[in-house]
């Protein structure tokens, strides 16, 4: 019988120990904070490019929001209606008929106007010089204008029947600013004539708000115009009339194709026609490519950010090749030296991104706060700033943690 000899065992070699997600974030976390200084400056970088992108479109949303807010607020079936230029090049003139003979066309609902007083101009006291005009002009207006215009009081009253026949003024939100009144008081009076003892006292009614669509009014002191005629020699010619249409398109495009012929049937190339929505339309979009230039730096600060990471990552590589070989001696793999340089990348790309992102919305909010405007930051802003922060500081941390894992045991013990 043949007793067949036992086989020599072969020792088994212990696998590599698993590192898990909560063991390489604390890992990472070490490595972070044995260089605090140099890590902050890193993330200051990201921090500051993700602020940037949060906080410009932020802020352009917000903007963007106001806007549409108050388009739909002051609707789109607004136009305006003014004097044009003759073919010398002068100031051509609106007929004294010509907002009756607007008022007739089918689809308009309401036309009020104002008119120029041409030589006329307002003060707080006679004592001040008539050159110190600041710019500020006496209009002539109908009762129903700031329905018309969008227009709404601040202070005070606005005109009546009764008021528009004696010397009383409403003034805009520019011009009460610029002569110093921040309120209505019993029997405030302004100066309106051509300057200095000459002219006309003007008992103060109401104040106006800012008017996104009649910003002419704004800088304007408005009388009755029978108070215009009887006080300053007001000829009875308006200078600007606002229209309101129905709210369908149709009827707004029709009736602005017809507006020029039929306030000056004579001259409607000397009429000038507009849709004041189209402007707030304008400059939102004029926002938005200002925004894209912000944006554009933002990215600039975000890639400077990552350079930093990048730097940092590398410069650690160089300085812990005694902890790399120490590591790797002990049985960790180069996957695993991989995985840990590239965690400490993401997360100071991470800490620098959420601190961007909370700038970002601070600023946002500080700003719209400031302005009387919603606070808008999508979703989409910060979430996308925090998560490009995270794929270009992971990015730049790739090639220093490929390097660290390629680094032979026996080399990176030299250092020690």
């Amino acid at each position: 019988m043949t007793i067949a000899s036992p086989t020599p065992s072969v020792p088994s070699v212990p696998s590599a120990a698993r590192l898990r997600p909560c063991d390489l974030a604390a890992l990472a976390g070490i490595g972070l904070r044995t260089r605090k200084l140099r890590s902050a400056l890193s993330a200051l970088g990201i921090a500051i490019g993700t602020g940037a992108i949060v906080a410009v479109l932020g802020l352009a949303a917000s903007s963007e929001a106001g806007l549409l807010g108050e388009i739909a607020r002051l609707g789109t079936n607004l136009l305006t209606v003014t004097n044009g230029q003759t073919f010398s090049g002068t100031t051509a003139e609106l007929p004294v008929t010509a907002p009756g003979m607007i008022d007739r066309l089918p689809g308009v609902t309401s036309v009020q106007d104002i008119g120029a007083v041409t030589g006329i101009n307002a003060y707080k006291s006679p004592l001040i010089p008539p050159i110190d005009s600041n710019a500020l002009s006496v209009d002539a207006a109908t009762l129903g204008l700031p329905a018309a215009a969008g227009s709404t009081l601040a202070q005070g009253r606005y005109l009546n029947a009764a008021t528009a026949r004696q010397p009383v003024a409403v003034l805009g939100a520019t011009t009460a600013r610029l002569l110093g009144i921040d309120r209505v008081r019993p029997g405030m009076r302004i100066q309106v004539g051509p300057g200095g003892t000459a002219g006309q006292w003007f008992y103060v009614a109401g104040i106006l708000s800012p008017d996104p669509y009649a910003p002419e009014i704004d800088s304007s002191i408005l009388v009755g115009f029978p108070a215009a005629e009887k006080y300053l020699g007001f000829d009875g010619h308006p200078s600007e009339i606002y229209v309101r249409t129905t709210d369908t398109e149709a009827d707004v495009t029709r009736v602005d194709n017809l507006l020029g012929s039929q306030a000056n049937p004579e001259n409607p190339s000397q009429v000038n026609v507009s849709r004041p929505s189209d402007a707030l339309t304008a400059r939102a979009d004029a926002q938005g490519a200002l925004d894209t230039l912000f944006l554009g730096l933002g990215a600039v600060a975000l890639l400077v950010g990552a350079i930093g990471v990048a730097n940092i990552m590398i410069i650690s590589v160089l300085e812990r090749r005694s902890e790399i070989g120490l590591r790797r001696a002990l049985g960790a793999t180069r996957g695993q030296i991989r995985a840990q340089f590239l965690a400490e990348a993401t997360l100071l790309s991470l800490a620098g991104g959420a601190t961007g992102v909370i700038f970002g919305a601070a600023t946002v909010t500080a700003y719209a706060r400031t302005h009387a405007e919603a606070v808008v930051i999508p979703v989409g802003v910060w979430a996308g700033g925090l998560a490009a922060a995270i794929i270009i500081g992971a990015m730049a941390g790739l090639l220093p943690a490929i390097r660290a894992a390629r680094l032979p045991p026996t080399r990176a013990l030299w250092s020690v």
